[in-house]
């Protein structure tokens, strides 16, 4: 068990939140975390590279030239690899990247995450974090707190502190259904309001 710091409104602290989960260091896997984050950049590759074969080059019926008494090497297609215009050899093709990760890894890679930034002082908790959606009032409010870069989390998908953080240039806001491990770890702050963090620990009891 642990005790976390939580804030107001304000970013003043307020009170403490009790935490059934163990978060120690020994629970930090990084070779669990580093699969999570392979695996989430290459679900996001595109994978559309396409290039064609000798097969799907067009022409290259007919014999160049014939296949004694010119003196130059024997050739049956001008599409063939070799040639200049021909087909690639062994080139790339529409393909999907995307690598399984089964829930309990996922599980340990988010409580690893959460783990590391608590025990580095990078874990921020608010009761809620308010906003009127200007990115302006949040860049100012996080910069004074020494928070950015950072990354917001919160309970509702529609919150306007979403809206202000879609235009931070060292930040990014995202509700806690589309919490990232990849995203925790790009940005070194992890700002999460108490009710998000709690659905996160729900999830690892």
């Amino acid at each position: 068990m642990a005790d976390i710091n939580v804030l107001n409104t304000k970013f003043e602290k307020s009170g403490s939140m009790k935490v059934d989960v163990k978060l120690a260091p020994e629970d930090i896997k990084v070779p669990v975390v580093h699969q999570v984050v392979k695996a989430t950049l290459a679900g996001r590759r595109q994978g559309n590279a396409s290039t064609k074969n000798r097969s799907e080059v067009r022409g290259g019926g007919a014999k160049p030239f014939k296949q004694k008494g010119t003196g130059r090497a024997r050739q049956g297609s001008i599409r063939a690899p070799i040639q200049n215009g021909g087909g690639v050899a062994f080139g790339p093709k529409p393909r999907d990247y995307t690598q399984k990760v089964n829930k309990k890894m996922m599980l340990i890679a988010i409580r690893s995450v959460i783990a590391d930034k608590m025990q580095a002082g990078k874990l921020t908790v608010v009761e809620k974090i308010e906003s009127t959606g200007k990115t302006k009032e949040m860049h100012s409010l996080l910069n004074g707190k020494g928070l950015l870069p950072g990354l917001i989390v919160t309970r509702n998908r529609d919150s306007l502190a979403l809206r202000a953080a879609k235009n931070l240039q060292w930040g990014k806001g995202i509700p806690v259904e589309g919490f990232s491990v990849y995203e925790a770890l790009k940005y070194e702050n992890l700002i999460i309001e108490k009710e998000a963090l709690e659905v996160l620990l729900n999830k690892l009891v």
